[in-house]
């Protein structure tokens, strides 16, 4: 049987530090033995505003061929 993970306010703490600020991407908390040993995250960056302007001008160019 699984041992119940021990959370207590410190962990509480880092987790809400790393999850704060993030607009895409993941928290990943690692648990060994019941405890937590890791916080990992993985944070992305949308640039939609170029991404935009790139296919503008990708159909900007195949409507001139």
């Amino acid at each position: 049987m699984a041992k119940p993970v021990e959370v207590d306010e410190r962990w509480l703490g880092r987790i809400a530090e790393q999850v704060n600020g993030l607009e895409y991407g993941e928290v990943n908390i690692v648990v060994h033995d019941g405890r937590i040993v890791q916080i990992e995250r993985k944070e992305r960056r949308r640039y939609d505003d170029v991404a935009r302007g790139v296919k503008k001008e990708r159909e900007s160019a195949n409507s001139q061929s």
